[in-house]
Formats: C-alpha cells, sequence, structure tokens
C-alpha cells in the first residue's frame, strides 16, 4: 500500500504532498509562484527549465545545496529557499 501524502517542512512551514513529487513542485503548490530564492538585486526567482540546466531552482534540503527540480520530496525533509534570512522564516 502506497503513502497518500508526505509531509516536509519549507521554510518552517508544514506542508503535505503526494509522493513522488520534486522539491520544486512542492514549492509550487506551497508558495506560488515556487520561488525559491533572491538574486543579487532581492528580485525573486523560480525554477526556469526543469531539469537542472538553469540552477534557479537551488535550495537547502537537509542542510545540503540541491537543486529543487531534480530532488524528489521524502517524508520529514526540511527545505530552505533562499526567500528569507535564516531565522525570519513565515
Amino acid at each position: 500500500m502506497t503513502q497518500a501524502t508526505i509531509t516536509l517542512t519549507l521554510d518552517g512551514q508544514a506542508a503535505r504532498v503526494a509522493p513522488g513529487i520534486t522539491v520544486a513542485a512542492a514549492l509550487a503548490q506551497a508558495q506560488p509562484p515556487g520561488a525559491t530564492r533572491r538574486s543579487v538585486r532581492g528580485d525573486v526567482r523560480a525554477p526556469l527549465c526543469g531539469m537542472g540546466i538553469c540552477q534557479e531552482c537551488r535550495v537547502q534540503v537537509d542542510g545540503l545545496r540541491l537543486l529543487a527540480c531534480q530532488t524528489l520530496c521524502r517524508d520529514g525533509m526540511q527545505v530552505r529557499t533562499g526567500l528569507h534570512p535564516v531565522g525570519n522564516a513565515p
């Protein structure tokens, strides 16, 4: 029997998602338009290519820098985007 949903933490907020989706898809569901970080000028950035080439979807997953579009969600994973300074996640 497969699990109906898994729970992960996105910038300090619990999110329930279907198994088998990427972190980029989970972010798109939780905080449209799926923003993952800010540019040097402070502009919100989001995944662009969906295949790991553009590097726009960089996030920290359990302390490791990974590409959200290439990382499948796991139950209990901690995801931190670059949208909020450390300690200031919503």
